[in-house]
Formats: C-alpha cells, structure tokens, sequence
C-alpha cells in the first residue's frame, strides 16, 4: 500500500512540475515572425522629443514599443540601422542618437535595449536656482 501511495505522490508531483501558466502573458506578434519589446526611454531632463527611424513617439519619459527577433535582436526591415533620437528641452544642447543594427546578409544585430537614457549633461547654475 505505501509503495502505490508513494508512487502516485511521485507521479503527482511530477505532472504539477510540468504544468504551464495559462494566465502568463504572450508576447504582441508583429510582422514577420516579430514580437513586441517595451523599452523605457528617460532623459537626463524630462520633456525631450524621441523620435525613432524619424518618426515621432513622444516626450520623455516615454515607452518605446520595438518589434524585434524572438532572440531579442533587432529585426531588419529593409534597413541596416534603427535610430532613436533625442532633442534637448534648452537651446545651446545637442541633439542625442543611438543606432542600433539590424542585422541582415552577414552583418551583426544588437540586442535591443530594456532602458534607453540620454544625457544632456549638467543643468546650468541659472536653471538651477529657478527650480527652488
């Protein structure tokens, strides 16, 4: 008797350890075979205008939604390169790029990021003493 009791207790335990969780969310597909990436996008001062590839995606501190490789590269879709932008909120800043490559005939893909910042340096002393 205690041999089957131990037997269905192992067999118990080892179906409990194979099941999944039905409630875990599946990543968003894209197109061609992507999914979708969530990236946190942040400034060294809020309120920066992001763009991506040259296209609007908002101020920050802002989510970036970027559709890669299930193996968390970037994805080429007809372009070697992905550009994320950032323009500065005061006059005399540059504006800060990031490039990433997306791989393609024999050329490398990086991975994409899970947190992108841009540093526009120090705030000035004047600046300073207005936001007391």
């Amino acid at each position: 008797m205690t041999k089957a009791l131990t037997l269905t207790a192992c067999a118990l335990l080892a179906f409990a350890g194979c099941a999944t969780n039905s409630t875990a969310e599946k990543p968003e597909r894209g197109p061609g075979g992507t999914i979708a990436y969530l990236v946190e996008v942040e400034s060294s001062e809020p309120g920066a205008r992001v763009e991506a590839n040259n296209e609007y995606i908002g101020k920050t501190p802002c989510t970036l939604k970027i559709f890669g490789d299930k193996d968390g590269t970037f994805h080429n879709f007809g372009s070697y390169h992905y550009t994320v932008t950032a323009y500065p909120v005061r006059p005399g800043q540059q504006p800060q790029t990031k490039d990433f490559r997306t791989g393609g005939w024999f050329t490398p893909e990086d991975r994409i990021p899970k947190k992108m910042f841009f540093d526009f340096g120090p705030v000035p002393e004047a600046q300073k003493t207005e936001t007391k």
